[in-house]
Parts: C-alpha cells; sequence; structure tokens
C-alpha cells in the first residue's frame, strides 16, 4: 500500500470524538462528514450537490449506514474500493455495488448479545404467558395458572453464525436443548452448546423436534420465502416461531394463516416484510403474536462499537491485511 492520502467519506452523523478517532488511525487518511448534504439532497434539496460529489469522486472509502448512503453510490464514484456498513446485512445495499469490484465489510457480531437477549426475552413471554398477565391488570382480574418452564425444551435455531452462537449458549444455560442449522462447509461439525447440527436438508427434521423455532441467519436469494407453509405445517402445534433476523425469509401471509388456524402456538416477530409494519397488518391485534419494531440488535453505544469495527478494519486497509468480515458476494453476507 502506497504512502497516498486514503479519503474517506463519512455519510451517517456521528459524533466528533468517533470523527477524532477515524483520523487518528493514520496520518493518512483524510475524514470528510458528509451526512448533512446526504440527508439534504434526501429531501430534495440539492443545493450542495456538486461539492457532495466532489467528495464522492476522490472517495477510497466510504464508512455509514446502508440507509443512509447517496443514491447512485457507483455511478458517482470513481476511486472507491472498499465500502464499510454499519449494519450486519448487506440485503438493502444495491445490487449494482455487490456486483462491483468494490468490497465490502460489514458489523457482523454486535448484535449478539442484544439480539440474543430479545430471543429469551421472547421465549420467556410466551413460556409464562406474560400476555396472560397484561391482559389480567388491564381487565383489573385474579386468575392464577400454572406457567410451562423452558428447561427441557427444545430449540432449533436456524442459522448459527455469531447471533445463532449467542442464542444456543442462552437456550443452554436455561437447560434447554439446542439443535441447529448452518450453511458453511463442515456443517454438521460440532458447534459449542448445540447439542445437534442438522445439515440444511433435514430443516423438516428440524422443525419436528422444536419447540422453540428460531430465524437468526442473512436474508439472502436463497434464504428469501424460505420458510412458507410446508415449513410451518411442519411445526408442531405447541411451538413458537420467533423471527429476529429478515421479514422476508418467512412467506408472512402462510404465517398469518398458521397463526390464525393455529398450526402453530405464537410467533415473536422483531422484523417483517414491509417495515413499518402497515397498521392495517393483522400482526398488531393477533393474540398469539408478540412483536417489537426491528429494535432486537440495537445497543445503546452502537455507533461506537461499528466505528471501532472500522477503525480497525482502517488499519489492516493500510496495511494490505484482511479485513474483519468482509462480505462474501457468493453468499451474500
Amino acid at each position: 500500500m502506497s504512502q497516498e492520502i486514503i479519503n474517506v467519506v463519512i455519510t451517517s452523523p456521528i459524533d466528533g470524538p468517533l470523527l477524532e478517532k477515524i483520523k487518528a488511525v493514520s496520518h493518512r487518511i483524510q475524514v470528510d462528514p458528509v451526512a448533512h448534504w446526504v440527508v439534504a439532497e434526501k429531501k430534495g434539496d440539492f443545493s450542495n450537490q456538486e461539492a457532495l460529489n466532489l467528495l464522492l469522486q476522490r472517495a477510497e472509502v466510504i464508512f455509514g449506514w446502508i440507509h443512509q448512503f447517496p443514491k447512485n453510490l457507483t455511478a458517482r464514484t470513481d476511486r472507491l474500493k472498499w465500502i464499510q456498513v454499519m449494519t450486519a446485512g448487506v440485503d438493502r445495499l444495491p445490487e449494482e455495488i455487490l456486483k462491483s469490484g468494490i468490497r465490502v465489510a460489514n458489523a457482523s457480531g454486535l448484535h449478539s448479545a442484544a439480539m440474543g437477549e430479545v430471543v429469551l426475552e421472547i421465549m420467556l413471554m410466551f413460556v409464562k404467558d406474560a400476555l396472560a398477565c397484561m391482559r389480567m391488570k388491564q381487565g383489573r382480574e385474579w386468575r392464577r395458572y400454572r406457567p410451562a418452564i423452558l428447561r427441557g425444551q427444545t430449540v432449533g435455531i436456524l442459522g448459527l453464525g455469531a447471533v445463532g452462537k449467542e442464542i444456543a449458549r442462552l437456550c443452554k444455560a436455561f437447560g434447554m436443548k439446542v439443535v441447529g442449522i448452518r450453511r458453511s462447509e463442515g456443517a454438521v461439525s460440532p458447534v459449542p452448546d448445540v447439542d445437534r447440527v442438522y445439515p440444511r436438508e433435514k430443516l423438516l427434521d428440524l422443525l419436528a423436534e422444536s419447540d422453540f423455532f428460531v430465524l437468526a441467519l442473512p436474508l439472502t436469494k436463497e434464504t428469501e420465502g424460505m420458510i412458507a407453509e410446508k415449513e410451518l405445517r411442519g411445526m408442531k402445534p405447541t411451538a413458537f416461531l420467533i423471527n429476529v433476523a429478515r421479514g422476508a425469509i418467512v412467506d408472512e401471509g402462510a404465517l398469518i394463516r398458521a397463526l390464525q388456524e393455529k398450526w402453530i402456538a405464537g410467533a415473536g416477530l422483531d422484523v417483517f416484510t414491509r417495515e413499518p409494519l402497515p397498521p392495517e397488518s393483522p400482526f398488531y391485534t393477533m393474540p398469539n403474536v408478540l412483536f417489537s419494531p426491528h429494535i432486537s440488535g440495537d445497543i445503546p453505544d452502537y455507533e461506537s462499537r461499528a466505528a471501532e469495527v472500522f477503525c480497525e478494519n482502517l488499519r489492516r486497509y493500510l496495511a494490505g491485511e484482511p479485513f474483519l468480515h468482509e462480505v462474501d458476494r457468493e453468499k451474500g453476507y
């Protein structure tokens, strides 16, 4: 790597100390924050488009949230070699970026603890029937009942990356049996805290065994619509589906029928095919659905931790070393 200046464009709002941390990686880094111009452009204000285009044209590296990248990014960049996204998923990146020669790295792993806790929250709310307690409180009722426990139940995890492994660890701590499926090579090799790893073609076997079925895998062309009527009918009528991955992995029409017709006992959903979830969605009124507005991966210091990943990758980029969490274009994650 030469000693030339590396022009880094920051397209999302981050505070001063984080900007200084990025600049401190090397004297060779020129940092240009352009979030204010990007936001203005998205609102139809193009008064600074010429200045923005100039910075984009000379940018070698771009860092930010996917939804805060400028439109037509590849057409406005001449020297861009690497995009660092703040998210783990890259399914919302424009196709022309994924098809280009631009390297992409993500923030995989930042979400594990938060998403694992949300999955356990949902499981405990279902197993302890927290919804019934909330209804009793609202109706000023007092009706004792006997809740179930997680110990001894089986959780099936689809996707055993960083998030899936953390979910497995937490579930094992509750005395649950843990089974899972992963796509990567050596898929049947042991995974910590997982009692059995099924090959991908044994999904229906995993579904038939699971009391809780958790989706923790990225959205790709391969996984879109992966959980449809056949898979939902393959679950136990007493089982619960939990989705903290991406809404489009599940056929929502089939899921609504499954919940209405009691093919399954319930669903905990943090993600949906259309977001924000429209007011007319039946998910809002279903008594066997727990809902959250795509917040399972959020943590209070997210931007700071994403910037730490970026700074480490900047050091690696300058040294010609492999990135942390570089996206495999064939796999889509």
